[in-house]
């Protein structure tokens, strides 16, 4: 029971610390960009065009990571996350691991959050409870 509790209390941890930070150092700045009203120069993904790849990962980074924080949806948001994640590091592989650091250990963050789950200090469980 008290590893059961210490595991939820990581979890929480896990998904405050990393999704807080997905969205203050990189989604609130994507959302900004997004809503300017200037041009639009981001990496371009798979040939979607910079105003769909900066839109989905405004999504990702703001709305996934937002959710994930809540404990909301969490195992589905973290799809998005991860695929960002993916995109982020494949985009800055030549870069050397300085550059990519940051996306790999968000992405083994979010994989992590796949795995476990979000815990019993989250939404989706109290949802889960009272069902």
């Amino acid at each position: 029971m008290i590893a059961r509790k210490q595991t939820d209390i990581a979890l929480l941890l896990l998904r405050l610390a990393f999704g807080g930070a997905m969205i203050y150092g990189h989604g609130w700045g994507k959302l900004m960009r997004l809503f300017s009203g200037e041009p639009i120069k981001f990496f371009d993904f798979m040939g979607l065009g910079p105003e769909i790849s900066l839109g989905l990962a405004t999504f990702a980074e703001a709305g996934c990571a937002l959710l994930l924080m809540a404990g909301l949806f969490t195992r589905w948001a973290t799809i998005p996350l991860i695929i960002t994640m993916m995109v982020a590091i494949s985009a800055n592989m030549g870069e050397g691991f300085g550059q990519v650091e940051k996306a790999f250990l968000f992405l083994m963050a979010f994989i992590s959050l796949q795995i476990a789950g979000p815990g019993w200090y989250s939404v989706d469980e109290q949802v889960r409870n009272r069902g």
